[in-house]
C-alpha cells in the first residue's frame, strides 16, 4: 500500500471512529457482576433527592433556577438526581396541601404541557452527564398518589379524602390500591405516558435517553397490611415487567424503604430478585421511625447510628446474596435541635451524612454491592417563606414535600459543611476506582 493511500486509509478509520463514538454518545447506565457501569467504568455516585425538579422548571423563573442549581451540583460533583414524574389531582389531602400542578388532574385526563419541564430537566441533565432516576408515582399523600387513584375509583370518599387520616386508617386505605384493578389501570396509562414520551427539546424518545438511569415503580410503595403482601408482590412484578416491555434500555428499581416499609426481609429479598428488577433501594428515617425522640437528636446519636449501621448491614446481605447493586436512596436528618432556618447547625447531620456516605466509600463495608447513596433533600436556592410551617401556594419547593415542615431536612446551597462532606467523600471513591 502507497503512503498516500495509507494515509487517506487511516484519515478514513479515525473520521469513522470519531463519527461512532458521537453516534453512541453518553452510555446507559447498566449492571454487571452486581455494580452499576457506566460504559465499561464503575458507575458509584453521591446524589440527590430533587423531586421537584420537574415541577420547578415549567416556568421561566423556574428554568433560571434549575440550571443554576444543577451547575451548583456538578461542580462539587454530584451526577445524579431522583425526581418524581408527576402527582395526581389537586387539593387538600389527609388534611394538608398537596404538590400541584398535577400531571393527572382527574382520572385519564392528563396536562402533557407540564411535561415541558420534566423534558428541560433531562436536556440540562444530559448537557452535564447527570443521571435522573424517575419515580412513576407515591405510596403517600402528598403528591396524590396511590390514594387518589382509589378516590377516583369509589373507593375513598372525598369528604375522607380531605381530612387528616389515622395511622390504621391509612394503611387500610392505601393498602386497597393493590385489589383496585381500575386504579393499576390508571397508575398504567400514566406510567405509559411518561416511558413513551418523546422530549420535546431534545426530540429524543425517553426510552432512548441515557440521561435516564431508572425507573422506579413508586415513592415507598409499601402492602400497607400483611394480607395485601401477595398482592403487593404481584403489583411490583407485573409493574417491572411492563416497563422492561417498552423500555429494554433503562434500569428497573422498586422505591422500597427496605423491610420496614415491606413487613419482613423474605417479602424485600422477594421483589428484588425478580429478572425484571435490577436493583435494590432501601430509606433509613431516623425521626419517622422514633430512633431520637422530639429534639433529643443529640442525645440519641449513637442510637441512631447504631440502628443505622445494622439496617444497612441487613440490606446488605440481601444484596450480596441476589448478586445485584443496592442504593441508599433516601437517608435524613433535621437540622440540629430541630430547627428549620438556614442559619441554624447541621453539625450532627454532617456526621450522619459521613457515617451513611462511608458505607459507600468503604470497599470493605460495600461489600462491591453498595454503589449509589441519593440524601434526602436538595433545596438548592429555594428558601422557606416562614409564613407557616408546611409548604402553600407560590411558595419556593424546597427537599421536604408539602405535608412536612418546609427545611425540616432540606439541604441548601449555603450549608457549606454538609458540602465539604459530599465533596470529600465523592473524592474517596473517585480515588478507589
Amino acid at each position: 500500500m502507497g503512503t498516500k493511500n495509507y494515509i487517506r486509509l487511516l484519515i478514513i478509520t479515525v473520521t469513522l471512529s470519531a463519527f461512532l463514538q458521537a453516534a453512541a454518545g453518553e452510555p446507559y447506565v447498566t449492571v454487571k457482576d452486581g455494580r452499576f457501569k457506566l460504559g465499561q467504568n464503575d458507575y458509584t455516585y453521591i446524589g440527590v433527592n430533587y423531586w421537584y425538579g420537574g415541577l420547578e422548571a415549567n416556568t421561566a423563573k423556574g428554568r433560571k433556577r434549575i440550571k443554576e442549581e444543577l451547575a451548583f451540583l456538578a461542580a462539587k460533583g454530584v451526577n445524579n438526581v431522583r425526581v418524581l414524574a408527576g402527582a395526581e389531582g389537586a387539593g387538600p389531602i389527609n388534611g394538608v396541601p398537596r404538590v400541584e400542578p398535577a400531571l393527572q388532574t382527574a382520572s385519564g385526563v392528563f396536562n402533557t404541557a407540564l411535561l415541558e419541564g420534566l423534558d428541560f430537566l433531562l436536556a440540562e441533565l444530559a448537557k452535564r452527564k447527570m443521571k435522573a432516576i424517575i419515580y412513576f408515582s407515591n405510596n403517600w399523600e402528598w403528591s396524590g398518589g396511590f390514594l387518589q387513584y382509589l378516590n377516583w375509583n369509589g373507593q375513598i370518599a372525598d369528604s375522607v379524602l380531605r381530612r387528616k387520616l389515622g395511622w390504621d386508617e391509612m394503611r387500610d386505605l392505601v393498602s386497597g390500591f393493590y385489589q383496585c384493578n381500575p386504579c393499576i389501570s390508571q397508575y398504567e396509562a400514566q406510567l405509559k405516558l411518561l416511558v413513551n414520551r418523546t422530549n420535546s427539546i431534545t426530540k429524543k424518545p425517553y426510552k432512548d435517553d441515557p440521561a435516564i438511569m431508572a425507573w422506579e415503580i413508586a415513592n415507598e410503595p409499601r402492602p400497607m397490611r400483611p394480607v395485601m403482601i401477595d398482592a403487593y408482590k404481584k403489583f411490583i412484578h407485573q409493574t417491572a415487567t411492563l416497563i422492561r416491555s417498552l423500555d429494554p434500555n433503562h434500569l428497573v428499581t422498586t422505591g422500597t424503604e427496605g423491610d420496614m416499609g415491606t413487613e419482613n426481609m423474605d417479602v424485600f429479598r422477594s421483589i428484588h430478585e425478580d429478572k425484571a428488577i435490577d436493583y435494590l433501594t432501601i430509606h433509613i428515617w431516623p425521626k419517622n421511625w422514633g430512633w431520637f425522640s422530639d429534639t433529643a437528636i443529640g442525645k440519641s446519636f449513637d442510637k441512631v447510628l447504631e440502628n443505622t449501621g445494622a439496617y444497612i448491614k441487613r440490606h446488605t446481605a440481601v444484596a450480596i446474596e441476589l448478586k445485584k447493586p443496592l442504593v441508599i436512596e433516601e437517608f435524613g436528618l433535621p437540622r440540629d435541635q430541630h430547627a428549620f432556618t438556614t442559619e441554624s447547625s447541621t453539625r450532627l447531620r454532617d456526621r450522619y451524612y459521613a457515617f451513611v456516605f462511608d458505607y459507600l466509600a468503604d470497599p470493605e463495608k460495600n461489600a462491591g454491592v453498595i454503589c449509589g447513596a441519593n440524601f434526602w433533600a436538595f433545596a438548592g436556592k429555594g428558601r422557606p417563606s416562614h409564613k407557616q410551617l408546611l409548604w402553600s401556594r407560590g411558595d419556593d419547593f424546597l427537599g421536604d414535600p408539602p405535608v412536612e415542615e418546609q427545611g425540616l431536612n432540606s439541604v441548601f446551597d449555603t450549608d457549606s459543611s454538609t458540602w465539604n462532606i459530599v465533596t470529600s467523600f465523592l473524592k474517596k471513591i473517585k480515588a478507589k476506582k
